[in-house]
């Protein structure tokens, strides 16, 4: 992973390039005290003072030059505000000329993220770094880059690099790191006591056997929290096969587990004070001989029987199993994070993850969190009358509702009825990708909610630093 700690810097007065912040409203009187060379360059750049427009403000020589960005209508930066900047300047060291970059520290460095494992780099540039007198900040939000792009590096890495033992590895690294308890169970074990999850992964080679990952963390008698993240690393569809067209991302479906170990490190790094479980159900839903068929009815690890409507709803399966596992720790906090439904992407697009909630303060708490950190979600109901559409004529219910309306409802209800009875529980259908490039939001993998649960955890439980 590329080395982000330098990026932001405390402003101690050293040599930096000045970036010019100016709003609509400010323009006109910003543009009057410019030099007449200033002006001339604004001019023939046609620079207006929206957001992300820049433009070069040249000095009394070559290297003595600044730099305009525009605000727009608003007054303060979002957390993308100075993105386009950190990726298209030159290398260097800058500083606004008035006032913090506040939020904006986090999109300076997400305007930086390159995905590179598989080929050479282009861009040959060293970092741009952006110096902030709000040195207390720097930390904090370098931890918070540095999990969305660990989100980003993993969702990108294809599914031949990104199986489930690779997803172990990774657990691996942070459980060393943070010096946490790395429990895996597979083979036999995990068909005694998650058949939901050895059924789903069981067709796919023996590399990519499927497993469940534990990460145990803190001190006994803090509040037990559980993080939960769907780790399908490659979703053909089973034997209800995708066509091409479906499959060709299905290298993201394991996005909630990137976002489960991303923010299962953060809260591990920065000491807060919780008793922390991360489960990630490892698994490829490949096909072969002893694929699990539609029509079967497999047991799950709570007991309850699921027959197999639809090979293709395997997320929901491994986490009813991860799920009942974190029940049995008795939380008092459940989040869990899916690229479970396309129904939700058809609802709410790509930007907007579903969140679903039994909890109407967890809830609103997210969704504030999300509108603070730039990191927006949309609620949806658990509508328990549409829980009809989950019955079985043979099992307890059926993984795939019996209507195409209300997808993404029915799996969130699914999910519910293995989910902790006396925790508060918030559910992420996210999308986990970008299909288009945005100022400090690269196309590829991406971090959709990540952010404003970070936020919610250390509001509730203490912010202690990094």
């Amino acid at each position: 992973m590329t080395d982000y700690s330098t990026m932001l810097q405390p402003d101690k007065g050293q040599a930096a390039r000045t970036i010019h912040l100016v709003s609509e409203a400010g323009h006109t009187d910003w543009l009057k005290a410019r030099t007449p060379r200033e002006r001339a360059a604004i001019s023939a750049a046609r620079f207006k003072p929206a957001p992300y427009a820049y433009a070069i403000l040249p000095g009394n020589d070559p290297e003595d030059w600044s730099v305009v960005s525009g605000l727009g209508s608003g007054t303060t930066l979002t957390s993308w505000g100075l993105a386009t900047l950190a990726e298209k300047l030159p290398e260097g060291t800058y500083r606004l000329a008035e006032g913090e970059p506040g939020k904006a520290l986090f999109g300076w460095i997400t305007g930086q993220y390159r995905f590179t494992r598989y080929r050479d780099d282009k861009d040959n540039r060293g970092p741009r770094v952006l110096l902030t007198s709000d040195v207390a900040a720097i930390a904090p939000t370098i931890a918070e880059a540095r999990a969305v792009m660990l989100v980003r590096d993993l969702v990108n890495t294809p599914a031949a690099d990104m199986g489930p033992a690779a997803l172990e590895a990774e657990a691996a690294r942070i459980a060393k790191a943070c010096y946490a308890k790395l429990t895996v169970t597979k083979s036999d074990a995990l068909a005694a006591g998650y058949p939901l999850i050895h059924a789903v992964g069981r067709a796919a080679d023996k590399i990519h056997a499927p497993r469940l990952i534990e990460l145990d963390w803190g001190k006994v008698g803090h509040p037990r929290v559980a993080i939960i993240g769907k780790g399908v690393c490659f979703d053909s569809g089973g034997l209800d096969i995708k066509p091409a067209a479906g499959m060709v991302l299905m290298k993201k479906d394991m996005g909630g587990a990137a976002h489960a170990l991303a923010l299962a490190e953060l809260v591990m790094a920065a000491g807060l004070p919780v008793r922390l479980h991360c489960l990630v159900p490892a698994v490829e839903n490949a096909i072969s001989g002893n694929a699990f068929r539609p029509g079967d009815v497999i047991n799950s690890r709570k007991g309850l029987t699921v027959e197999i409507g639809n090979t293709d709803a395997e997320g929901r399966l491994v986490l009813a199993d991860a799920m009942t596992r974190a029940e049995e720790e008795s939380p008092e906090l459940l989040i869990d994070f899916a690229t479970l439904t396309g129904a939700a992407r058809v609802a709410l697009g790509p930007d907007l993850p579903a969140l679903f909630s039994n909890d109407d303060a967890l809830a609103d708490e997210l969704l504030a969190a999300g509108k603070a950190q730039d990191d927006p979600m949309w609620r949806m109901p658990l509508w328990d009358a549409y829980a009809d559409m989950l019955k079985s004529d043979i099992a307890d219910l059926n993984n795939s509702g019996n209507s195409p309306f209300a997808g993404a409802v029915t799996a969130a209800l699914f999910l519910k009825r293995f989910a902790p009875a006396t925790a508060a529980w918030a559910h992420f259908d996210t999308f986990a990708w970008r299909p288009v490039a945005k100022p400090g939001r690269a196309k590829g993998g991406d971090a959709l909610g990540l952010r404003a649960a970070w936020a919610v955890l250390q509001d509730r439980y203490g912010r202690r630093g990094v």
